[in-house]
């Protein structure tokens, strides 16, 4: 972005500005890095499996940066406990733990307790290996026709040079899985950091209640704390939750003006606080009228959450299962890990881990229109949706976000217009061309994110070159 653009965007944004105040996170930043890192390796070392050397190096650096780590004791890591513990320099302990099927939870400062009962849930599709695929990893026995040298030199353009750290890309073409590789230790089935593509997640997952006539996209959401007469946030509706254009006021790192050296951002702290982020992020006041203008701000997927928690619960069904009965065995996802804050609330806005497989299978639910298998998941036209640009972000001069979904407007990807995709920090990506019917997942590990956009980009193209012309 041009410097002038830069001044019209927020001169724009000062031109519609309402007069509300700022909260900041309250605690100690460093501690907020402390309990993103402990977190963070908790679920490298519980979840997919790394070494822990390697993790505290190379994943994770969003809510525990690089450069921070070396202020920070080394991790602790209780395998009989399943936690991982790091220690501030004044001797202020943040702990993170395993809870299984919930992933991995940053406790609360002081605090060895949840809010909450984890619980187990199992997934009712028979195991993968005896399902061909897209509902299990079986090979299936119909060939894609491509020309596999081609698709060959595509994985290589994603994985050459080493310092591009992927760990796995997938690619399907037509539904079919046409092409993947995997880095050292990594399987088809290893949950992988994703970051937030999980925001995506979060649409499929509203997606399923609208789709069930729980909810409207152009309704006003039902937050309980907008609900007293007069509070301008009850104008807030579904569709500008889902298009980051609610006009709550926080702090966020993708923000156009944001000052490094402010306060801690509510962006990290909704990951990082272990507090109950649904209430945090619902008693953030208005910054601008809503639907009014975009901005990429972790309190909008946090709220579109809520509202299926609230949904869920309501209809006397147990939250926590939900995902995995709503969606995931529905489309065959089994690695799937949601991870939830010290209340038992889902912070899916970049705290899920799953493998690359798993991630083409929703792409492939979005490029169906929300069917699979003949069966209605998502509402009709919800693709659509979620794919076309948002008007604030329009507005702002920033022709990149639809709803949960980026979209290829400004030519980030050497692929059609058309083209959307999931995109998380480190350089997770699910890339969706509905023109030429493709997926395509790749996932790294976070040092090599920097390295891998050249080498993404030329395996989007070597594998568009082989597709047949239209």
């Amino acid at each position: 972005m041009s410097d002038s653009d830069l001044e019209r965007l927020l001169a724009r944004a000062g031109g519609l500005e309402l007069p509300t105040a700022y909260e900041p996170p309250p605690g100690d930043p460093l501690s907020h890095h402390a309990a993103g890192f402990a977190k963070v390796m908790c679920s490298a070392v519980f979840v997919t499996g790394l070494d822990p050397d390697f993790a505290a190096e190379n994943v994770g650096y969003f809510t525990a940066p690089y450069e921070v780590r070396s202020r920070l004791g080394k991790p602790v890591i209780d395998l009989a406990a399943k936690s991982v513990s790091v220690t501030l320099p004044d001797g202020l302990t943040r702990t993170a733990a395993y809870l299984g099927d919930q992933g991995c939870v940053a406790l609360p400062e002081h605090q060895n307790h949840l809010n909450f009962m984890p619980a187990k849930v199992e997934s009712r599709r028979p195991d993968a290996a005896t399902q061909p695929w897209p509902m299990g990893d079986a090979p299936g026995a119909d060939p894609s026709g491509l020309d596999e040298e081609q698709l060959g030199r595509a994985l290589d353009a994603a994985f050459d040079p080493v310092d591009q750290m992927t760990a796995a890309v997938v690619v399907t073409w037509k539904g079919r899985l046409v092409a993947e590789r995997y880095g050292e230790g990594i399987s088809a089935a290893t949950p992988l950091e994703s970051w937030s593509m999980g925001k995506s997640l979060v649409a499929s997952l509203m997606g399923v209640l609208i789709a069930r006539g729980v909810y409207d996209l152009w309704q006003r959401a039902p937050i309980p704390e907008w609900q007293s007469a007069g509070d301008p946030r009850a104008e807030i509706r579904i569709a500008d939750l889902l298009r980051m254009s609610s006009g709550l006021r926080s702090r966020a790192p993708l923000d156009p003006d944001f000052d490094p050296q402010g306060p801690y951002p509510d962006h990290l702290y909704l990951y990082t606080g272990g507090i109950d982020a649904f209430h945090w992020a619902a008693t953030r006041p208005l910054q601008w009228p809503p639907g009014a203008v975009g901005r990429y701000r972790n309190v909008d997927p946090v709220l579109i959450s809520y509202l299926i928690r609230l949904a869920v619960e309501a209809r006397g069904e147990d939250y926590l299962s939900f995902p995995r009965r709503a969606l995931f065995d529905k489309i065959g996802v089994r690695t799937m890990v949601m991870e939830v804050d010290p209340f038992g609330n889902f912070l899916t806005q970049g705290y899920e881990l799953a493998c690359a497989r798993d991630w083409a299978r929703l792409g492939n639910l979005f490029l169906q229109d929300g069917l699979w298998m003949g069966e209605r998941i998502l509402p009709e036209g919800y693709s659509r949706f979620v794919s076309t640009l948002a008007p604030a972000w329009i507005a702002d001069g920033r022709p990149v976000y639809g709803g949960f979904f980026w979209v290829n407007g400004d030519d980030r990807f050497p692929a059609p217009r058309d083209a959307y995709y999931m995109a998380g920090a480190g350089g997770q990506t699910t890339l969706i061309v509905p023109s030429h019917d493709l997926v395509i997942v790749r996932q790294g590990h976070f040092r090599g994110a920097e390295a891998a956009r050249e080498g993404f980009n030329r395996a989007v193209s070597l594998v568009l070159d082989c597709l047949p012309r239209r």
